[in-house]
């Protein structure tokens, strides 16, 4: 038995820090975002009496990863007008770490969040809905906040990321990276979330602090992924170093009471300096 206390904090640890790989790797199986969500969901729920009764397990994200497939597997299996696809969903019952995934031909990629939001940046959608919907399955951004960064009201945002869903759906547009042909259509919508994302979390637009260091780290965690992806592309280097750059202000930025120091106020020898350093 765990502390119920301890495990809800391994919880909510699990679902700041792997929400967006849970939900990517899930997504590889489901071959349905709503789906998908709807089993990790359900595993996030799981954990806490399961992880009460028998301990939190040593690897969190790898038990919920296990748990979401499963269970979009069951899903499948009792929907009869899925069947035909139950021979590609087959899967050792072995507990399964999230970087054992067998990547596709041509798929390789370095990050599973990164495949989603090309997979949610596809061409077939209006860009609106291709960010919107990024920010709010992957990288957990409230309906409520997108829609103030798009100016447009809460129900409106919603309706337009449930489209986006639909027409995935719909359309059935693979779960996959594009060939470098298809690049190009996809980048500037990648790009854009992933700067939004960064936004979201270097000037919170709800809550009690200015910085959400984790939504912060997340999108530079993604362009960095993004940048070994495309070494070669000045936009996809010119974004990153925007967002390091920007980045190293950090632990400098408000004052004693957390209030916003302009740039002038700043001190700037407590600049994070490291990102200019060569690396090899």
């Amino acid at each position: 038995m765990s502390d119920r206390a301890a495990v809800e904090a391994a919880i909510a640890d699990a679902h700041c820090r792997e929400w967006a790989r849970v939900l990517a790797a899930t997504a590889r199986v489901a071959r349905d975002l709503d789906l998908a969500e709807e089993c990790v969901q359900e595993a996030y729920a799981a954990a806490l009496q399961s992880w009460t009764r028998a301990g939190i397990p040593g690897n969190p994200a790898a038990w919920l990863t296990t748990t979401a497939r499963r269970r979009a597997i069951d899903a499948i299996r009792r929907d009869a007008t899925l069947r035909s696809k139950l021979p590609l969903l087959v899967e050792s019952e072995d507990e399964v770490a999230m970087d054992d995934v067998v990547e596709e031909p041509g798929e390789a990629i370095p990050d599973e969040r990164l495949r989603l939001i090309f997979t949610c940046c596809h061409p077939a959608l209006a860009q609106d809905g291709q960010v919107a919907l990024t920010l709010r399955l992957l990288c957990g951004i409230p309906t409520a906040d997108i829609a103030r960064a798009f100016l447009v009201s809460e129900p409106t945002m919603a309706a337009r990321i449930t489209r986006a869903k639909r027409k995935i759906s719909v359309a059935r547009i693979p779960y996959r990276v594009p060939r470098p042909a298809e690049l190009p259509d996809r980048l500037r919508a990648v790009l854009a979330v992933i700067h939004l994302l960064f936004t979201a979390g270097h000037t919170a637009p709800s809550g009690a602090s200015l910085v959400r260091a984790d939504v912060v780290d997340r999108a530079l965690h993604l362009a960095r992924m993004l940048r070994e992806l495309m070494p070669d592309d000045t936009e996809v280097r010119g974004l990153y170093a925007l967002l390091l750059v920007t980045d190293a202000r950090r632990a400098t930025r408000t004052d004693a009471g957390g209030r916003l120091l302009q740039l002038k106020d700043q001190d700037r020898s407590r600049w994070d300096r490291s990102w200019s350093k060569p690396t090899t």
